[in-house]
């Protein structure tokens, strides 16, 4: 009843009478006489020492917090008063240097000074003692070695500032000292009882049963650092050992030992490096492994391999990289290098790489018509997998060109299985390499749909003017900065007369609603569906404009020869002997006389060197000086409307033109030519 009756006398005197709040704040001073006594208690139990200290703190710390709690009002209203904060110690305002405290710290100190230090070597003994018992399987008191440890931190709760400061110094400092000299010696005996998965396994069953431990017995913050000192022991003292190890688990691709090691190396700096750096190489060996096997004649095989192959290889690793490496940032990473290596590899430094090729003609193969019998959900899922083999193509310019060229081919011809399919490919390209890269292509499916609503606005021009064209007649208007269609196939061509009304009224058709704009036929890209009925059964063949208007001239003549055809079709002879041999291959045609085609070419041969000798001769005359690569790209420049020159026709040509005298070799340039006035 005592400390009942001081607390009422504090709450009805203390704010008129001070001297009597000194007086009561003396009585718990006697507490230290209390802990004295029981600190003389605890040490004759010698051999169950952590038992009666844990059974005294228990009911001196459930005490003490009663008594806090009954002298509540003195606390607040006369100690807290006379306490300096935190400003006034940092600049110096507490001259006498005493502070007074709460009576629930005030007892706190006390047990701190007159029990746990004069026991704390005895009681730090013995804890380490049972820990060491527990990690051979004799398990002490829970509660008890919890309490006692717990007792540290507790005292010393009640400061701002390093309040874990004497459990660091009296337990934590000498347990870590400990832990790591048993593991020390445990990871050797472990290394001399076991090979590499079991030393693995073994290391990892001991982290997490010291964990365990931990948790049982120790202060939360104290669980990282136990960790750490077990794996400084028994890992980072033996990452050669371990190292030395790596590249047999990776070529092996030994899941559970690579898991084990990934487990065992991510908590040390720099650890993994080792175990990275093996995956990448073994993954990129493997990489080139599947695409050096396909070396075969069948190209149109090729690309469908090649990007399957890649495909397998990635999704191969990317699934061992997500179970047994959790998926880790640094082991992805290896893959990208890996996989980057594998699709830029140029087999000779001196040949580009195949790879942005191949995957167009994969893409390709997918999106025309005729392909494989695949429905639209695995084209799809198929053209999703083909950009993780995209994105890691360094030259995705190249990709660019060798994909719109195809997909030009596909929209021309309308060879496309699906536009749908076209444009989500598209929109998967864009998501990967953003709009710039996608833009032109989207133009060109532009010019596809406008085109559709363009010859649908022409009929009905020819239905207005009541005009026939006698055939079938549809066309594309391509915007020529959006398409990549190659000049080097057109050729000078003569409109076969039974086209020539649907040309010119369609001519003036789109003049009469776009001013302005030239219209540039592109015949070598053009098709046409001729209907033959020379056979006993008629047949409808698809060919190209070019062959079609041979194919007319024998509507007046049965034989031609190859000079008449010529100059019927105005075709170069380049263009006019590809269409012939085509014809023929496919048997429309029979043999045209082999001494008239030869005169032929040598005929055309012959006016080629001519030409090219006066461009050459106009070209120096001009010039002067020239070097020879220049001369050669000036010659082709003003050849190419007419024929494309070959370089050693060029060759021959100057040659010729420096023994006629027309030109000469400049002095210390072999490569350099001069005119001759």
């Amino acid at each position: 009843m005592n400390g009942m009756t001081d607390s009422v006398m504090c709450m009805h005197y203390a704010w008129h009478f001070p001297d009597l709040c000194k007086k009561l704040y003396s009585k718990p001073k006697r507490i230290e006489g209390a802990v004295k006594k029981l600190h003389k208690a605890v040490i004759a139990c010698s051999e169950e020492l952590l038992v009666a200290y844990h059974q005294n703190w228990t009911q001196f710390s459930q005490g003490i917090n009663y008594l806090n709690k009954l002298y509540m009002y003195l606390n607040t209203q006369h100690i807290k008063k006379q306490k300096f904060n935190e400003a006034d110690l940092q600049y110096g305002r507490n001259e006498s240097g005493d502070t007074m405290m709460e009576v629930g710290e005030l007892g706190l100190e006390i047990w701190k000074k007159n029990m746990i230090e004069p026991l704390q070597s005895k009681l730090v003994h013995l804890l380490l003692e049972g820990i060491q018992l527990d990690r051979r399987g004799v398990c002490p008191n829970q509660s008890v070695f919890h309490g006692v440890i717990q007792s540290f931190v507790q005292v010393e709760e009640y400061k701002k500032n390093d309040n874990l400061e004497l459990y660091r110094q009296i337990f934590e400092t000498p347990f870590l000292r400990a832990t790591g000299e048993y593991y020390k010696l445990e990871a050797s005996r472990l290394l001399q009882e076991n090979d590499c998965s079991q030393y693995m396994e073994k290391v990892l069953q001991k982290l997490d049963e010291e964990d365990f431990r931990s948790r049982k017995y120790l202060h939360p913050s104290s669980y990282g650092r136990v960790t750490q000192e077990c794996e400084q022991r028994m890992v980072a003292d033996h990452l050669q050992f371990l190292h030395g190890e790596c590249k047999r688990m990776v070529q092996e691709e030994n899941r559970k030992d690579l898991q084990h090691l990934y487990l065992l190396l991510k908590s040390i700096p720099s650890a993994s490096e080792a175990l990275i750096l093996e995956l990448q190489q073994h993954i990129t060996k493997i990489g080139l492994e599947a695409i050096n096997v396909l070396r075969g004649d069948n190209v149109s095989i090729v690309p469908q391999a090649f990007v399957e192959s890649l495909l397998a290889v990635h999704d191969k690793f990317s699934n061992l990289i997500k179970t047994v490496f959790s998926g880790d940032q640094q082991f992805v990473g290896a893959l990208d290098k890996a996989c980057s290596a594998v699709i830029n590899h140029k087999g000779n430094p001196k040949l580009t790489c195949r790879s942005p090729e191949l995957l167009a003609k994969y893409c390709d193969s997918l999106l025309k018509k005729n392909a494989k019998t695949c429905t639209e959900n695995e084209v799809e899922n198929k053209l999703t997998q083909s950009i993780t083999i995209f994105k890691y193509i360094d030259d995705k310019d190249v990709f660019q060109k060798f994909y719109s060229r195809m997909l030009a081919k596909r929209l021309i011809y309308n060879q496309s299985m699906s536009m749908d399919a076209e444009e989500a490919m598209i929109n998967k390209l864009k998501q990967a390499c953003g709009y710039e890269f996608t833009s032109k292509l989207h133009r060109m499916f532009t010019d596809v749909s406008v085109s559709t609503d363009l010859n649908g606005r022409f009929m009905q021009y020819l239905r207005d003017n009541t005009i026939d064209l006698g055939i079938n007649f549809s066309i594309s208007v391509l915007q020529a900065g959006a398409w990549p269609l190659g000049q080097t196939a057109i050729s000078t061509f003569a409109i076969p007369q039974e086209l020539e009304k649907s040309v010119q009224q369609f001519e003036s058709f789109y003049s009469s609603r776009f001013s302005g704009r030239k219209l540039t036929w592109l015949h070598h890209l053009c098709n046409a569906e001729l209907k033959l009925c020379y056979l006993k059964k008629s047949y409808i063949v698809t060919m190209s404009t070019y062959q079609m208007a041979i194919l007319l001239l024998y509507e007046k003549a049965d034989v031609l020869t190859y000079a008449e055809i010529l100059e019927n079709t105005k075709l170069s002879d380049e263009q006019l002997s590809k269409q012939i041999q085509s014809l023929l291959e496919s048997k429309l045609l029979s043999a045209v006389d082999s001494q008239e085609v030869e005169q032929t070419h040598v005929s055309v041969d012959e006016d080629r060197k001519l030409y090219l000798q006066a461009a050459i001769v106009r070209i120096m005359k001009a010039r002067k000086v020239l070097r020879h690569n220049t001369l050669i790209q000036e010659v082709i420049n003003q050849a190419k409307n007419r024929f494309v020159p070959n370089v050693s026709m060029i060759k021959k040509c100057i040659e010729a033109l420096i023994d006629k005298q027309y030109i000469e070799r400049t002095p210390n340039y072999p490569d350099e030519y001069s005119y001759v006035a």
